[in-house]
């Protein structure tokens, strides 16, 4: 490595910690670190980074658990060094460097942009250094990034949240929701553009609330609107919303902007009034189903899918068999369901009429089943169609096994087809493989409950900006390290943002 230094950053948690990885990257990048490459040995890297959940069961275990592992080897390295940020490390501070005091710095949620810096500080002092900020010191996209797509990007357009619901201590870590001023989101988004980027999700704690922070109701459906006229933005989706702040204008602004795409992700949680209430969930069952009906009427090929929670204090069995009944009328494409545990700290965690383990766990089941059998009737009216799929980088785990690529199609299903695509391909070379970034139209031939499948050869093949900026990616080489370990931002714009994960925390 001639000397150079090397990172590795460990994420756990929702899309706003992927997003915050992105940025510590970039930090550590511009201060003169290079990503250690694939494959290195746990303890090899010279500095450690853990993004942490504090949502997550046995979050702390999980932890201290990585850091026990790596103290021996720390030894054996002088100079390695052990960071730890994220909602974790803005809850338990002192406690971590207590727990295990090998580790070299401890940062927040809210100075992120620190880490360099810290970690100097920590070589030089030779002590640990734990800086935690109780307010957002600079909104996370003014730092610089090294984004893992070359096509599809994450674009914040707020931070923290307004709610108080009794399962989620993400208010307590993230802070009051801040929002970005509408003009910077949309000179990142065509900053991402004129570099390739043909997706873009915007993320929020609760996206659709955006403008409560500067006093406009209807600022998300604007925003949404403003990105179908970026030239070259051929995908827009935004994650994740709460049904409270959910509005028609919202509703007008998706189907009536292509670029916007027919999915929406709305957190349920529970089917049960009296759940929702003990929640803290600032809507009822009739309210959530009647924005389903409304998207449905305006967008009937979109795809829905949906977070739930299992077993929380209190439910019983007929509370249960509401969130049944939600799950059969709304008809999800897919939801992301968990067991409720306690989180300290959480209002919830302190709640008289906890579940016993093995009822939530038959409920679960239940769940999970039902919903299993959903996916799997809704993906089979997708047989027969024709869809356009943008290719993706690692989608399917088993395609080199099968020889097929994968991608997403415009609902966000994942759709497996055919590798062998050389010669399809509009204004390329018979020899031209198609690339993550380009979009392929392929007709779905076969539905199981998680995928899609196109069997037979491709309609057509569009090379894209995006494929082309992947494969820039590929030949490029690495960039040669840009100074000394200032950690400070760069000037100019913004730099950017990666695909669409699955549903984050669950605390939307």
């Amino acid at each position: 490595m001639g000397g150079l230094k090397t990172y590795e950053v460990r994420t756990y948690g929702c899309q706003m910690n992927v997003h915050d990885s992105e940025r510590l990257s970039g930090l550590l990048e511009g201060a003169g670190y290079v990503r250690a490459p694939e494959g290195t040995a746990e303890g090899d890297a010279d500095v450690v980074v853990f993004n942490t959940c504090a949502v997550r069961e046995n979050a702390d275990n999980k932890l201290y658990g990585n850091l026990g592992r790596l103290a021996p080897m720390k030894t054996k390295r002088p100079g390695m060094q052990i960071a730890v940020g994220g909602c974790l490390a803005q809850k338990d501070r002192d406690t971590i460097v207590e727990r295990a005091p090998w580790v070299d710095v401890v940062f927040g949620t809210h100075n992120i942009g620190k880490l360099p810096v810290l970690l100097e500080r920590a070589r030089v002092q030779e002590e640990a250094q734990v800086e935690i900020a109780e307010s957002l010191e600079a909104f996370p996209s003014t730092l610089p990034t090294r984004r893992e797509s070359a096509y599809a990007a994450w674009v914040s357009i707020s931070v923290g949240c307004n709610n108080t619901c009794t399962f989620c201590i993400v208010p307590a870590l993230r802070g009051k929701e801040k929002d970005r001023r509408p003009g910077d989101i949309l000179a990142e988004v065509e900053a991402l553009v004129a570099e390739g980027v043909s997706e873009i999700t915007l993320l929020g704690q609760n996206v659709n609330a955006y403008g409560s922070d500067i006093g406009d109701r209807e600022a998300f459906s604007k925003l949404l609107r403003a990105c179908g006229a970026v030239e070259g933005l051929d995908r827009v989706r935004f994650t994740s919303p709460h049904p409270r702040d959910f509005t028609d204008d919202v509703i007008a602004a998706m189907a009536e902007t292509p670029n916007v795409m027919p999915q929406l992700h709305m957190p349920l949680q529970s089917g049960s009034d009296t759940v929702l209430k003990a929640m803290r969930r600032s809507y009822r069952q009739d309210r959530f189903l009647g924005i389903i009906e409304k998207v449905r009427a305006a967008m009937p090929d979109a795809a829905l899918s949906t977070d739930i929670i299992v077993g929380f204090p209190g439910e019983t069995e007929e509370d249960f068999e509401q969130t049944m009944h939600v799950v059969r009328e709304a008809r999800f494409a897919q939801a992301f369901t968990f067991q409720y545990s306690k989180r300290p700290g959480t209002p919830a965690a302190e709640m008289a009429g906890q579940i016993p383990k093995a009822v939530v766990q038959e409920r679960y089941e239940r769940l999970v089943a039902l919903q299993e059998e959903i996916s799997w009737s809704e993906n089979k009216k997708q047989v027969g169609r024709t869809l356009e799929v943008m290719v993706a980088e690692g989608e399917g785990r088993k395609d080199g096994a099968t020889k097929r690529l994968s991608g997403r199609a415009p609902d966000n299903r994942l759709v497996h087809f055919d590798a062998n695509l050389r010669g399809a391909v509009e204004g390329a070379a018979p020899e031209e493989p198609v690339r993550p970034g380009d979009v392929v139209t392929v007709e779905i031939t076969y539905a199981a409950p998680h995928h899609l499948l196109a069997e037979g050869p491709a309609k057509a093949v569009r090379r894209t900006r995006a494929g082309d900026a992947w494969q820039k990616r590929q030949g490029a080489p690495a960039e040669p390290p840009k100074g000394v370990m200032l950690g400070l931002p760069g000037i100019g714009a913004p730099a950017p943002s990666p695909a669409p994960a699955a549903a984050g925390c669950g605390c939307d």
